[in-house]
């Protein structure tokens, strides 16, 4: 019998993955990991496993390649991060908004997953396949949308799949004011905001939980491998290609 839209799915053994792209490096405030942290008490809530990187405590490598040492670079401690990442089915970028636009940090680690993302998985489809992505953002001026876009396009064409309302974030007075976690900001009490946050996380939860129970991403039509042995259903596959 099939289950009512509005029953409560069971939610465990999902593994989810927040990278908060801040500037301030721990142990500083960072406002980002305040509404970070309203989605992972969510997760949590919900028998969720959530593990969490803040990108600028980390010696990331500029650059679009898995190990950046390969490539004359002295040090990169993103392969030892990539694994975590890997190991989570869902993943949530948090980033402040700077000048309209995304945070330097936010730049550098979408630029390192595209640098995976020609990987293929056991199915022959590309490394991110069967994995869900949403963003959180904080600032104090426009681009909210702006940023979200940039980032939701990005995860998605790289290979993971983007439920509906996949973003949320707060914005607060533009032009110099009080931030997310300063007091009388109201951003922790704001029900946009809040709600929001909830759906985005929610969402999440479910296509992650869809994608589980029907073992991963359909691998008909979309197998790199099966494409470059000239198996396309569809279409032909010339050898000029």
């Amino acid at each position: 019998m099939t289950a009512s839209v509005t029953e409560k799915p069971d939610f465990t053994g999902l593994r989810a993955m927040y990278i908060n792209c801040t500037l301030n490096r721990s142990p500083g405030r960072s406002h980002t990991q305040g509404v970070i942290d309203r989605s992972v008490a969510i997760m949590e809530k919900n028998g969720v496993s959530v593990d969490q990187i803040r990108a600028v405590d980390h010696d990331i490598a500029t650059g679009v390649r898995p190990d950046m040492t390969e490539h004359g670079v002295a040090t990169d401690e993103w392969p030892a991060l990539l694994p975590r990442v890997l190991a989570a089915d869902i993943l949530v970028i948090g980033g402040p908004i700077w000048l309209g636009d995304n945070s330097s940090v936010t730049k550098r680690v979408i630029e390192r997953l595209y640098g995976y993302s020609g990987v293929l998985n056991e199915h022959g489809q590309y490394a991110y396949y069967g994995r869900v992505a949403g963003c959180l953002l904080t600032g104090n001026e426009d681009g909210l949308k702006h940023c979200s876009m940039n980032i939701l396009y990005s995860l998605q064409h790289i290979g993971f799949s983007v439920p509906p309302q996949a973003d949320a974030g707060w914005l607060g007075e533009v032009g110099p004011g009080p931030s997310y976690l300063d007091e009388g900001s109201g951003g922790p009490e704001n029900d946009f905001t809040n709600r929001n946050l909830a759906f985005m996380t929610y969402n999440l939860l479910h296509l992650a939980s869809m994608i589980r129970r029907s073992g991963g991403f359909p691998a008909y039509g979309n197998q790199r491998t099966a494409w470059d042995a000239g198996c396309d259903p569809d279409h032909a596959n010339p050898e000029y290609r």
